[in-house]
């Protein structure tokens, strides 16, 4: 009574059951596409690493010894010879006293030195009879060559203690120059500074008087010496010791055969920035004008396109540039010494330890050689002749072959009128001694390498960034032997003709960085002197003073004194440097003509004093030399 009703405790079972969230086939599914999810994942084939294959024009890693005293310790060698080298010479030298080594039971090595690890010099001692000879040119104002440059600083910088160190000193330079030999001097001195003892004079070559001459008799002087110092005696007859091996190749991919290039096969199809010596780039001809009016000479003018390239100059560097030799030159050799010029051959070290595995690129072909690599025109040194007279039939071509490469005094004599008086290049020795037939793969083991020539560029890149420009005159005389010479970079520079239709020819070129500068300070007076093409660099210097003007700087005094024969035939940039004193750029313009009158008239100077600091720059011009005191030693 008055109870209300109590719930029940169980549900009634009217209430429908509740559905359950996934039905038995969304489970199947779901599970399916999980399990085909997880089987891709775990049973997919991992991506492949891209293979690195090795480039067929590229060298293996290198693995090259930077110690030359565990080289040395490694082969048995007791003297190494260093080399500080711009155009090769120094290099030529030093293979030479290398090869000597063998003749008085030593065993030698050539070395560059930026190659190696120069603060272990203070370990040779550790090789009993040991010796290190250095031959260093001099580059530019007293400067090292590029070469030897980290080698120059370590000896400014170190304090090494070199007790126990023989050595001697051969050096390469010009005494027409103010810093004659500076090179090879301070090496000389530095080294007996830090306690290295000093087995033989220094050696002090000319190239103004007779550099071969110089270095053949210190060389003839200087081992004695040796024999005497280390206690040996020389093996007896001199020998003929071969470099390198000849290889044919009859099979080869001519795709793996060098054409030219310096360094990396197929570099010169496919270019690739950074542009250097061993990697140059073909800068196409956009400009190449003859300078002068009239007369017997050739003065050009030529403009090089070096968009895209990424190369950047200043006023003042120099452009080096790699010539090829005269064909017709390349093909007498071939035939009078009747060999096939296109055969693909190798010239291998003999050394295996050694770092130069032959003496240019190769496979190549004789051809290729002979065009690109080797100096096949300028008279050939005294080795050479030694090295070739086993070939000469006749015993008197032998005799004086050998003669030749003395240092007796008729030697010397006869070396100096034949070959560098007459001015015969190889090619004139094979045609005046008919019994001299060498083997051609010889004839290339001793042949130099032909050289970059350095010109002084004569632009502003602040005017033409993407252009270069070069002023040549071409090298052309005959000698007294009747025979036409023609300078090798000369004339190949004035056969680089601009085509209308479309084909461009190219120089491969690069940027050898200058010291020679405008004042950082426009405003400070400049005095210019360059006869000649010697004006070269200056055309550079007065477009780079005229942009600064037009800047609105202020430029100081601008005086430029230049010369020619005649004022009607070869006054080179007459319009331009006219033009440039009109506008204000050139304050004086000193022209003198030499030969417009009876007695000759030529370009001098003076000194003289001033109250302001004025900027003296003297440049002269010849073939494939950089300007006046900054030209290339050898």
């Amino acid at each position: 009574v008055g109870d209300s009703p109590t719930q029940s405790s169980t549900q009634p079972e009217a209430m429908e059951e509740e559905n359950p969230l996934f039905s038995n086939l969304d489970l199947f599914l779901f599970t399916l596409i999980a399990g085909l999810i997880i089987y891709w994942f775990m049973s997919r084939k991992k991506a492949e690493p891209i293979p690195e294959f090795k480039k067929l024009d590229q060298p293996a890693p290198s693995t090259r010894e930077t110690s030359f005293i565990e080289k040395m310790k490694k082969t048995g060698r007791n003297i190494v010879v260093f080399y500080g080298s711009q155009t090769g010479t120094g290099e030529e030298f030093a293979n030479r006293l290398s090869k000597d080594a063998q003749r008085y039971g030593m065993k030698g090595m050539a070395a560059d030195p930026e190659e190696y690890d120069m603060s272990e010099l203070s370990r040779l001692a550790e090789i009993d009879n040991s010796l290190a000879i250095f031959c260093m040119a001099t580059y530019g104002e007293g400067d090292p060559t590029d070469n030897a440059q980290d080698f120059y600083d370590w000896l400014q910088e170190t304090d090494a203690e070199l007790d126990g160190v023989n050595y001697t000193v051969f050096a390469l330079g010009n005494k027409t120059y103010e810093h004659y030999n500076a090179m090879g001097a301070y090496v000389d001195k530095r080294l007996e500074e830090l306690g290295a003892k000093r087995v033989f004079d220094l050696g002090m070559g000319d190239d103004d008087g007779n550099l071969e001459e110089d270095f053949v008799t210190w060389r003839e002087q200087f081992w004695p010496a040796m024999c005497e110092h280390f206690g040996v005696e020389a093996s007896g007859e001199d020998s003929s010791v071969r470099q390198y091996e000849l290889k044919e190749h009859n099979d080869i991919n001519m795709n793996k055969v060098y054409t030219g290039e310096l360094g990396r096969l197929k570099s010169f199809e496919t270019q690739k920035p950074p542009f250097d010596a061993k990697n140059p780039f073909l800068a196409p001809v956009t400009v190449n004008r003859k300078l002068n009016k009239a007369g017997d000479r050739h003065l050009m003018h030529l403009e090089v396109d070096i968009t895209g390239s990424k190369i950047r100059y200043e006023s003042g560097d120099h452009v080096a540039v790699y010539p090829t030799n005269d064909t017709a030159i390349v093909n007498k050799l071939g035939q009078i010494l009747g060999v096939d010029l296109d055969s693909v051959i190798s010239l291998n070290n003999l050394d295996e330890e050694s770092n130069k595995k032959h003496p240019f690129p190769c496979p190549t072909t004789y051809r290729t050689a002979l065009t690109h690599y080797l100096d096949i025109i300028h008279p050939p040194r005294t080795n050479v002749l030694y090295e070739l007279a086993q070939y000469a039939t006749d015993p008197k071509d032998q005799e004086n072959m050998r003669k030749m490469a003395s240092s007796a005094p008729e030697g010397k004599a006869l070396y100096q009128s034949f070959v560098l008086e007459d001015n015969r290049n190889i090619l004139a020795i094979l045609e005046d001694l008919p019994s001299l037939r060498p083997p051609i793969d010889h004839l290339c083991e001793l042949m130099p390498r032909l050289q970059a020539r350095y010109y002084s560029i004569a632009s502003s890149s602040k005017v033409h960034p993407n252009s270069i420009h070069i002023c040549a005159v071409l090298v052309e005389y005959t000698t007294k032997t009747g025979r036409l010479t023609k300078g090798v970079a000369t004339t190949w520079l004035k056969n680089k003709l601009v085509a209308d239709n479309g084909h461009k020819s190219t120089v491969p070129m690069y940027i050898r960085k200058s010291q020679f500068r405008l004042p950082f300070k426009a405003s400070n007076p400049v005095i210019m002197v360059g006869p000649g093409t010697g004006i070269a660099p200056f055309m550079g210097f007065i477009q780079e003073r005229g942009w600064l003007k037009e800047q609105g700087k202020e430029v100081g005094e601008t005086v430029l004194y230049c010369g020619c024969r005649h004022k009607n035939e070869d006054y080179l940039y007459q319009e331009e440097l006219e033009e440039a004193e009109k506008t204000g750029v050139i304050t004086k313009l000193n022209v003198a003509f030499s030969r417009d009158q009876e007695q000759k008239v030529y370009l001098r100077t003076c000194g003289g004093r001033s109250t302001q600091t004025t900027h003296t720059y003297t440049s002269a011009g010849k073939e494939g030399s950089s300007p006046g005191t900054f030209a290339p030693w050898r």
